[in-house]
Parts: structure tokens; C-alpha cells; sequence
């Protein structure tokens, strides 16, 4: 039966994953965790999710091409895995979802969009990215929320916050009263109601493209 890993963390709880792909689950990737992956034996997938960016050494793009090497089909998605998906995508690395397309495109390149704090026990999200914020304004304006001048407001407030500052409420209060009011009311709504969370749907989607490489085998 075919094996896979997925390394995943604030992005999407494990139980929620868990019910879209039957994995073995590892916390956010750091150094040396795909080599201590391949010694214990090889999967079939990988997928890489989350990732610690200032807690301890990232992981490294030719540790990522090592596991490719060894035929293992690699995915990325969301965090640490849009990162490296970007840029090993001429190597074969497989970019899932709409933050990985951004950074492989070029229309993002900055680590901090995805930087965020979590919980170092339960892995549960303590602030919010730069792209989810951002994708969330960007969200809100195409379906008429809020203004196009507000959507960019909003996203340079946030952008000026260094990442563990990073909230939807701190970056609205920022704002303060350069949002209209009933812009501001709408938005909130939205926020609570329709707005998209763009990692935890990356992560969504890069588990079933891996459900359906790992059926075809």
C-alpha cells in the first residue's frame, strides 16, 4: 500500500487532514527532517505544509531535491512548502494552490507573507499571515465588501506590521477611522462569515492532490 508524509502544523489541524488523507502526520519541517525520513524508509509522497522559518534552521532546498532523488514525488503548499515549491519547481517539485502559484509567479517573494506564531504544543495559530490577510482584502474588494482603497489600506497597515504582530483585528484597528464605518461593519462580517483562509485551503487542496497520486500507484 502506498506510504505517504505530510509535514503539517498551524495551517490545518491534523484531525481535520487526517480525514482527507490517511499520512503519517510530522510536525512543521525543519533541517534534517527529510533525511531522517528517508533513513527510517521511503514514502511514497511527501508533503510539505509548514515549516519553522526562525525557531531553528529551515529546511534546505537541496534536502528537498535529495528526497526527489530517491524518487519520492514531493509536494508543497501553503507555508514552507509554497516556499520550496517555488523554487524547485524546475526540479519537479509540485506546487499546490493559490499561494504557491503567487510565489512561483513572482507576484510574491517575500518569507514574512507566510511567516506566523503558533503554539509550539497544540500547533494552533497565535497570529495571522500576510497572505491570508492579504487574500482576504483582496477577497472583500472583488466582491464589493469593501473599496478597492480600503482593500489597499488595509493591506499596508498589515504589511508594515513585523509578522507576530500580524491580526485581523490588530491590522483593522490600525486602520482605525480610515475605514467607513459601514465598510468596516461588512468587512467584519465577512471576515467571520465568507472570507477565505488561504492556507488552511492550500493544505486542503495539496492533500488531495496527493490522495490522488498515491490512488494511482
Amino acid at each position: 500500500m502506498p506510504s505517504s508524509v505530510v509535514f503539517l502544523g498551524p495551517s490545518l489541524p491534523v484531525a481535520e487532514a487526517a480525514v482527507i488523507l490517511d499520512a503519517r502526520y510530522l510536525p512543521p519541517i525543519r533541517r534534517g527532517d527529510l533525511d531522517a525520513v528517508l533513513r527510517e524508509g521511503r514514502p511514497d509522497a511527501i508533503g510539505i505544509v509548514d515549516g519553522q522559518f526562525f525557531q531553528s534552521f529551515s529546511i534546505s532546498p537541496k534536502e528537498v531535491l535529495r528526497a526527489m532523488d530517491a524518487g519520492i514525488r514531493v509536494f508543497g503548499s501553503s507555508s514552507m512548502g509554497a516556499l520550496r515549491a517555488a523554487e524547485l519547481a524546475p526540479y519537479g517539485m509540485v506546487g499546490v494552490g493559490r499561494i504557491a502559484a503567487l510565489f512561483t509567479s513572482g507576484e510574491l517573494d517575500a518569507d514574512d507573507e507566510v511567516a506566523m506564531v503558533y503554539d509550539g504544543t497544540t500547533l494552533a495559530p497565535v497570529s495571522d499571515p500576510m497572505v491570508n490577510l492579504r487574500i482576504a482584502f483582496d477577497a472583500a474588494a472583488e466582491r464589493g465588501v469593501i473599496s478597492a482603497s480600503t482593500r489597499q489600506r488595509l493591506v499596508d497597515e498589515a504589511k508594515q506590521l513585523f509578522y507576530p504582530e500580524r491580526s485581523f483585528r490588530r491590522v483593522l484597528a490600525l486602520a482605525g477611522a480610515e475605514v467607513p464605518a459601514e465598510e468596516r461593519v461588512a468587512l467584519e462580517t465577512f471576515l467571520k462569515t465568507d472570507a477565505p483562509d488561504a492556507k488552511r485551503d492550500d493544505a486542503r487542496e495539496l492533500l488531495r492532490h496527493m490522495s490522488v497520486y498515491l490512488a494511482a500507484l
